[in-house]
C-alpha cells in the first residue's frame, strides 16, 4: 500500500495570469474586416480596389502627389510591399507614378480621373463597414477604443526596449 504524498505546506498557489489576447483579437479583426469590406466594396460597385490599396487611395484622396517615401510612412506599408501594390494599381489605371518636377529621382503618385470617380462609392462603403465596427458601442467607448488603438501603434513604433539583431523590422 503507497503513503500519500505529504501536504504542500509552501502556501496558496500563485494563479496564472490570464492570457492576453489583444494581438490575436486584431489579427482576427483584421482579417474578417477584410473579408466583409471586400464584399462591401463589391456591392457598391468597386472591384478595381481591395481594403489592403483602400489605405494607400485613401492617403491619396487625403493628399494626392505624395512620394513613395511619404505614402509608405503614412500607410505604414514597407516600401517593398507599397511598391507592388502601386504597381497592381497602375495597372489596374487607379494611379500614375511620376517624377517629381523639382527631382527627377523622387517618384509621385497621383490618383488618375478612373479612381476620383470611385471617391464617392468607396466613402459610402467605408461609412458601412465604419457602421458595421461601431454598431452598439457609445461614442465615449469609440473614442477610448481609438485612443487605445493609437497607443498600441505608438509602442509598435517606439518600443521602450532595444531591438535585437535578428529583428526583421
Amino acid at each position: 500500500m503507497s503513503k500519500a504524498p505529504p501536504p504542500d505546506r509552501s502556501g496558496p498557489a500563485e494563479a496564472p495570469s490570464p492570457a492576453r489576447e489583444g494581438g490575436i483579437l486584431l489579427a482576427q479583426v483584421h482579417q474578417l474586416g477584410g473579408r466583409r469590406f471586400s464584399r462591401i466594396l463589391q456591392r457598391h460597385g468597386i472591384r478595381d480596389l481591395n481594403p489592403a490599396q483602400g489605405r494607400i487611395v485613401y492617403a491619396l484622396w487625403r493628399e494626392d502627389g505624395l512620394t513613395q517615401a511619404q505614402l509608405a510612412a503614412r500607410t505604414r506599408l514597407d516600401k517593398s510591399t507599397l511598391t507592388l501594390m502601386l504597381q497592381r494599381l497602375e495597372a489596374a489605371g487607379q494611379v500614375q507614378r511620376r517624377p517629381a518636377p523639382a527631382d527627377s529621382r523622387l517618384r509621385r503618385v497621383h490618383l488618375t480621373e478612373r479612381n476620383r470617380a470611385l471617391h464617392q462609392a468607396y466613402r459610402e462603403a467605408s461609412e458601412e463597414m465604419v457602421a458595421l465596427y461601431y454598431r452598439g458601442f457609445t461614442g465615449p467607448e469609440i473614442q477610448a477604443f481609438e485612443a487605445a488603438l493609437r497607443r498600441i501603434l505608438d509602442n509598435l513604433d517606439h518600443p521602450a526596449w532595444p531591438e535585437t539583431a535578428d529583428d526583421p523590422t
